[in-house]
Parts: C-alpha cells; structure tokens; sequence
C-alpha cells in the first residue's frame, strides 16, 4: 500500500540533514548534558529580542480588549504596515516601492512558496548558485519546478558567471539569489551581479519570456564588513526581494517575512496580485497578527550585531588552532570550511563522535565542506575547541 505520494517518499529520502543533526544534538544533550554538547547544526538566533520589542508586546496586550486586535485582516497584511516597509524598502532599493507592490507571508520560506505558486508552470527550472539553503528544491518542486544547481568557483563561492550562463534554457523561469549566503556566508559583489543580469538579459530576448530574480534576504543585516549590498531592483528589472524578521529581531517563531515587487516592469501589478492571492489559497490566509503589531513598532530594531561578530572571531580562532581551512563569512552566521578529506559525511561522523554538532556540505549542494552555525554563546564555541583538535587528528 501507498500512503503518501511518490514525490513526498522522495523528499523523505533526501530530507534535511539539518534537522538529522540538530536531533542527534538533543539526544547527545540527553546522554551527556547541555555543556559537553557543542551544537552548530541549526541557524536558530539564540539571542533574545531588541528592547523595543517588549513595549510592543505591553501595547498589544493594551490592546487586546479591542474588537478584531487579532482577527482577519487584509491577505496582503494590515495595510499601514506595509506602507511602512515600503518606505523602509525603498530606502534598501534607491527607488519608490508602492505599498501595493509589498506583501506580508509567514517567514521568507512563505514567501518564496508563494512567489513559486504565482510563477511556476510544471516543468519549469529555477537557477541557484551552489552551495545554496537545501529546501530550496523543495519549495520549487512543491509547484512543478525542477532547482538547476550551479557550484559557485571552489573556496572563494564567487559566481561562476560562464556555468550560470550555460544553465539558461527555454524552460528557465527563475534565479535565486541569497546574499549574504546560507551556507558560505559570501555577500555577491555589483561585479558578479552586473555580469548575471547581462546573462539573464540576453537569456529573456533569446527566450522569449521574463526571468525573475528572486533575492531572498533574510540575514541583511548580518554584513560584518558593511559590504555594499546592490540593490537588486536597480540591476535586475523582472524581481523580487524576500526578506524575514527571523534574525534581526529573533522573532523565528513568529514567521513574519514579506516579498516586495519591483516596479520596474509592466507586470508588477499583476504579480502582486497575483501573490496576495496565492497568499490564500496556500493556507496561509495572512501573516501572523502578532509579528504584524511588533514590526509596526520594531522595524528600525535588530539585535546587536557585535555579539554575532564576537562569535565569528571566536570560531575562526577554533578553526584555525585545529587547522581547518575557510574563507571568513563576511555576512550571515555561518562558516562553510573544507572538509579534510573529500568525504564531507566521514569528517561530520569524526567530529560527532567528539559531541561537536555541524551539518555536511554535501546537504548544500558543496561536497567536500561542511556548515557550522555561529548563533550559539561564545563559551560553546569555544569549549568546541578540543573536539576539532581531536576529530582533526584522525585525518
């Protein structure tokens, strides 16, 4: 008997070592304790919420005695909020975004999901430079669409401009950006940016449809080296930027994101339109209320950027003393080092076997490396030290 379908038993086969990891983690705390367990499988900002946001929660529960506080509203989210955020956007873009063209999801996954749902015929294929976030083939798979993988160059994760453009077929619908990046940390430069949008320029009149930039952006404000971040409505005509509230403000439970539109193209109304509805009939009806009312209040806050900073400084020492090699991640809370042997699942097994929790590239699409999460206190990581020593020294 079959109890799910075909493509659901595929997706279990291949599901989330993430997840596999952060699991393992919560069974090694049972067995050895929360101390001697240096857990770095999951991007979960530990950090508590910026001030601001208590006031905003005190307010809301003023408030709750109110009709509708928290009822149904608008699918696109309460409608001064997103006058708000357009404004906030369009600051990010150099360019006025109309309130119509922002719509509020649940999280940036949401967002991409609804993005897909409105975009996607079955069959049609979604660019993304590789390593890249592992459910991103699910997301496009949910819809019909097939993920095309493009390995970035080796170490450095710089666009690989000549693989991308040989990537591009008539079925190409989108590309997928995520900078800074998930898992390598790398920020795209206006350099490589420049030269993908005259790639996908060429690809659109040779093919005959629009191709859409999605930018999906939800550790912007995890830039350590205040690297310049191009405005992605200014290089590529046909997108859309996905951002999420998950890491600035540690709100991840809550699931606010939102997908603004470029103006810049004839169909943007439609798009948008098209996105609130999608909105809907998805399930997700509406952001969450509660998330809504904090970002009214919020959306100049974050969480201090220097304890993350602290943290990557702190990591790259315990890399470095156990002779791992890596680029330092100039944005996002990740490191992305070369595994020391090819086999990236034989040295996460090493280092597993020593309580020191990290997530194979392979998971990434980068064989041959492995993620490690730096949102964990920096007395975690540095009692990690002895654990990469160890698990070096096998190889």
């Amino acid at each position: 008997m079959q109890f799910v379908s075909k493509q659901m038993k595929h997706f279990l086969a291949g599901s989330s070592m993430i997840r596999k990891m952060f699991e393992a983690g919560i069974e090694l705390k049972k067995q050895y304790g929360d101390d001697n367990v240096y857990d770095f499988s999951l991007g979960n900002p530990d950090l508590p919420p910026p001030p601001a946001v208590r006031p905003a929660l005190e307010k809301l529960v003023a408030d709750s005695g109110k009709p509708f506080v928290l009822g149904y509203m608008p699918n696109a989210g309460y409608p001064e909020l997103r006058e708000k955020l357009a404004l906030h956007i369009a600051k990010e873009q150099n360019c006025t975004v109309p309130a119509a063209n922002v719509i509020m999801t649940c999280g940036a996954a949401g967002g991409i999901n609804v993005f897909f749902r409105a975009t996607l015929e079955p069959g049609d294929e979604v660019i993304c430079p590789a390593p890249y976030f592992v459910e991103y083939g699910s997301y496009a798979g949910n819809f019909g669409g097939k993920l095309v993988p493009v390995m970035s160059k080796d170490f450095t994760f710089e666009l690989d401009l000549d693989a991308l453009e040989a990537a591009f077929t008539p079925r190409t619908r989108a590309v997928i950006l995520n900078s800074p990046n998930n898992p390598t940390g790398r920020i795209y430069t206006r350099a490589e940016l420049s030269g993908l949008a005259a790639i996908i320029q060429a690809a659109e009149k040779k093919f005959g449809r629009a191709i859409y930039v999605v930018s999906d952006e939800p550790y912007r404000f995890l830039n350590f080296e205040n690297a310049e971040l191009p405005p992605t409505f200014e290089l590529f005509p046909h997108s859309v930027v996905i951002g999420s509230y998950s890491k600035n403000l540690s709100l991840a439970g809550e699931r606010l994101g939102y997908i603004a539109v470029s103006p810049n193209f004839e169909g943007a109304g439609e798009l948008s339109s098209a996105l609130i509805l999608c909105n809907r009939i998805l399930g997700f009806v509406n952001a969450p209320a509660v998330a809504q009312r904090i970002l009214l209040d919020c959306m100049d806050a974050q969480v201090d950027l220097e304890i993350y900073r602290a943290r990557r400084d702190a990591m790259a020492r315990v890399l470095t003393d156990a002779g791992i090699e890596f680029n330092m991640p100039r944005g996002a809370f990740y490191f992305f080092p070369k595994s020391p042997v090819p086999d990236d699942k034989r040295f996460v097994q090493a280092l597993l076997e020593e309580r020191v929790l990290v997530v194979p590239g392979s998971g990434f699409g980068g064989p041959g490396y492995f993620r490690a999460a730096f949102c964990v206190d920096t007395g975690v990581i540095e009692r990690s030290a002895e654990g990469f020593r160890r698990a070096m020294k096998k190889f």
